[in-house]
């Protein structure tokens, strides 16, 4: 997969951006906040309709009513123009070769990888942004969970709704039976694709780790189900942890085991990184994750994504900065990356190389 022109109008602070990237590395240079990291973003909305702002309407430049990313794109060899409009007074707007979409048909047809400094925070966060990475990873590569998620999370709010309703004494505790039945199948469905992508990712993360860290660190990762009974049948031990927590669940009004509640647990030889990782081990482990990412959605979908690097190059010594690049170069992974100093890459020419400037793109 490879982007062949991606233009941007009105969004953040780019007033009109027109550009064709190189299918390798591409580098985007530039002092802080003139929108470099804008650029990335916009790729990274078309992919999962996710943004750092809090409302879509803050994506749309200032003073202006609409805000447009249209990306053409090769995937498996067959062209493709998607534009997304967000509007100040209107309703989102989504075209993939001219035709509308809905947001759920979205995921999965323009793949990408997004790395900030922000990643970092992952491992010390909270549950909620590792879940939000691993979702994000299994719904490129396979759409199918991303409606299983999508139903999943439907049958929680029902739920959580009723248990609220026989607190207060608006129901019967009885009638929950017939909704824990669906939301163990449901649990089922996400979690089996879960473990299964959990246990690539870790073989790929470990491969990737050893070699960054030349053989000194083994990175793992696990997932964490959060009191289910792994030699049980999944479906049937969510069930009995849903019947053996309803009475919390209904005290508390909402549904306290899931997989909306799991969490993932990175270690570092078998120490948990969130707990004892330097800053140093968490950078790594961090570029580690991403670079296996790429390699799951290849072994997924056929083909590598669009990688996204946002400052990462600053957080990388010289000798990991250069492996990076080699790396991308060798597997001709279409990349563009934002540094704020040219000295942060070989002398060598590669690729192509912008700088953006007050919302302007120059190569």
């Amino acid at each position: 997969m490879h982007a062949a022109e991606i233009s941007l109008k009105d969004w953040r602070n780019l007033a009109e951006v027109t550009f064709r990237p190189d299918d390798t590395i591409n580098i985007f240079l530039g002092q802080n906040a003139q929108g470099k990291t804008n650029v990335l973003e916009a790729i990274n909305y078309a992919s999962l309709l996710r943004s750092r702002a809090g409302r879509e309407a803050e994506l749309i430049r200032w003073g202006q009513a609409v805000a447009l990313v249209r990306i053409k794109f090769y995937k498996a060899g067959v062209s493709h123009e998607l534009a997304i409009e967000i509007s100040q007074d209107r309703r989102r707007r989504i075209l993939l070769d001219a035709n509308p979409i809905r947001p759920r048909e979205l995921i999965g047809k323009l793949n990408s990888v997004f790395f900030s400094p922000e990643d970092l925070f992952m491992f010390k966060g909270s549950p909620m942004g590792r879940r939000k990475f691993l979702d994000a990873q299994i719904s490129q590569a396979s759409p199918v969970y991303f409606l299983d998620l999508l139903k999943y999370n439907r049958i929680v709010e029902q739920r959580n709704i009723l248990l609220k309703k026989i607190r207060d004494d608006d129901a019967k505790a009885n009638e929950l039976d017939l909704w824990d039945t669906q939301l163990a199948f449901a649990a089922e469905r996400v979690l089996s694709k879960r473990l299964t992508s959990v246990d690539k990712l870790n073989r790929l993360a470990r491969s990737i780790h050893q070699t960054i860290s030349a053989g000194k660190e083994n990175l793992s990762v696990a997932y964490d189900m959060r009191g289910l009974d792994s030699d049980k049948d999944i479906a049937e031990s969510f069930f009995e942890l849903l019947r053996a927590k309803r009475a919390d669940d209904v005290r508390n009004g909402s549904t306290s085991k899931g997989p909306h509640r799991d969490d993932l647990k990175f270690y570092i030889n078998r120490r948990e990184l969130k707990v004892f990782g330097s800053q140093g081990q968490l950078r790594t482990a961090a570029l580690s994750l991403k670079l296996s990412e790429l390699q799951f959605l290849r072994a997924e979908t056929g083909e590598y994504p669009l990688l996204l690097l946002d400052d990462v190059m600053s957080e990388l010594d010289a000798e990991r900065r250069e492996l990076l690049l080699e790396f991308l170069s060798r597997e001709q992974i279409q990349t563009l990356i934002t540094a704020t100093d040219r000295a942060y890459f070989p002398s060598r020419s590669f690729g192509k190389t912008f700088l953006v400037k007050a919302g302007r793109l120059f190569e």
